[in-house]
């Protein structure tokens, strides 16, 4: 994904705001997580940024993401044990998850009538939840769907 998708003002403005200092491999990672809707891993992400930024090592698209979920700018999302990705939305909101390809797609908050938390075990104390929608994607349904010859 190409910084250009969003404004580098906006960009820095983010992270100055922040009170990140404004580096190449902050501004290349936050910049792809702006401009995608994914949820990419490490590796997706330093594959991309590679394209524009060369430079970049794995260790750094580490630290970049490490300080921007520090201050709130993204956060992971686990959905595959094992498998830590990445997103700049950090709005609550829920996955839905194809068991096929294995895309994430984000669903709104408000598609899911709120959950009764009354029955989680006594003393456990929730402080949020999401719900992940297991399934299979539009292209995957159809692609099942279509008989061999």
């Amino acid at each position: 994904m190409s910084a250009s998708s969003t404004p580098s003002v906006s960009i820095r403005d983010r992270l100055q705001q922040a009170g990140l200092r404004v580096t190449p491999q902050r501004f290349a990672v936050y910049a792809n997580l702006l401009g995608r809707h994914d949820h990419p891993t490490v590796e997706t992400i330093l594959q991309d940024i590679n394209q524009e930024l060369p430079m970049a090592s794995k260790a750094a698209v580490y630290g970049a993401l490490s300080v921007l979920r520090e201050v709130g700018l993204i956060r992971e999302v686990l959905l595959d044990e094992g498998i830590t990705r990445y997103d700049a939305r950090t709005e609550p909101h829920h996955h839905c998850r194809c068991e096929s390809c294995g895309g994430i797609q984000d669903l709104d908050w408000t598609a899911i009538a709120p959950i009764d938390l009354s029955a989680v075990p006594a003393g456990f104390r929730p402080d949020r939840y999401e719900v992940t929608i297991l399934g299979q994607c539009a292209a995957c349904a159809t692609s099942i769907r279509k008989p061999k010859n």
